[in-house]
């Protein structure tokens, strides 16, 4: 059962044409980048999804009503909205009851687009498996083994246990294509030294392979692993450094949960001297100019299959 979702005007008139459109989640927008960089981002990647021939849609809830799509008055509030919870698939129900404001998490806005009918969804990075204890592993992790979205992202947050993020991965059956890289992204990094069976150097391939899983009746998702631009990547040794500072922060200020990864994520943007932050901006919106290339390849076909 569906329940009750509210389309913008843009996001439902694609639909009813069967136009390619691009989900985009909304925590990197209530919690992951800084005012006013949180706006300027979100205006720049839905014009970089219409650049690319599709429609973008930012997913929310505001007032316990889930939106697909956002108008830019409800982008500007939520960019500068306190007390947004942030929304996984435990979170739905209890923000719905409440009527409150809440911002999609990548589990959050997979479930969301899946309610919808889109099946392409670019992000920053997956969350994935803490560092130092592999029990405590991201909701988005079984969303990727259970909903059928395309996911495009930069790898796994580089704060996380990246080898332990992958493992997961490939025990739950999800796919993970380097497009145009043999190794997993490490997020403000190109390279992880860790080596990925599944390799696409164009669009059309990636597209294929998401329609094969699909066609053969296989559940859950595929990650699209894309890395930062290289012009924008940051060295490696220099990231590993701040996030080793970072983590020692957090455990020092008793920083627990959900709040785990916003503090990290500006603690590593403090320590490189904003050089991660802009970073983070960068691969953001490679992801959504890939994500738009993918969703028009994807849509060719399935409006073929709808006829």
């Amino acid at each position: 059962m569906t329940p009750p979702l509210h389309f913008s005007p843009e996001v439902a008139s694609a639909l009813e044409a069967r136009r390619p459109l691009v989900a985009l989640e909304s925590t990197v927008i209530a919690h992951g980048l800084p005012r006013p960089h949180n706006l300027n981002l979100a205006r720049r990647m839905e014009a970089i999804v219409r650049e690319g021939g599709a429609t973008p849609a930012t997913f929310a809830l505001l007032g316990g009503q889930i939106k697909i799509g956002l108008t830019d008055d409800e982008l500007q509030y939520l960019a500068n909205a306190d007390h947004v919870w942030k929304v996984s698939r435990r979170d739905f129900p209890i923000v719905a009851a409440r009527k409150v404001d809440g911002a999609t998490t990548v589990a959050g806005t997979m479930i969301a687009a899946a309610w919808a009918g889109i099946n392409v969804f670019a992000t920053g990075g997956i969350g994935g498996v803490h560092r130092g204890d592999r029990t405590d592993v991201s909701a988005d992790l079984p969303e990727l083994a259970r909903t059928p979205v395309a996911v495009i992202c930069a790898g796994a947050k580089a704060i996380l246990d990246l080898p332990a993020t992958l493992e997961w991965l490939e025990t739950a059956g999800v796919p993970v294509i380097g497009f145009g890289t043999d190794e997993f992204p490490a997020f403000y990094s190109r390279s992880s030294g860790l080596r990925l069976d599944a390799r696409a150097d164009s669009v059309a391939e990636v597209a294929e392979m998401i329609k094969m899983k699909w066609a053969m009746g296989l559940s859950g998702g595929v990650l699209i692993a894309n890395p930062i631009p290289a012009e924008s990547a940051l060295p490696a040794e220099m990231i590993n450094r701040a996030i080793d500072q970072a983590l020692a922060a957090a455990e020092v200020e008793g920083v627990k949960g959900k709040a785990v990864t916003p503090f990290l994520l500006a603690k590593v943007a403090e320590i490189t001297g904003g050089s991660s932050l802009k970073a983070n901006v960068a691969l953001l919106e490679n992801n959504a100019r890939v994500a738009a290339e993918v969703a028009v390849e994807l849509s060719l076909f399935m409006n073929e299959n709808a006829e």
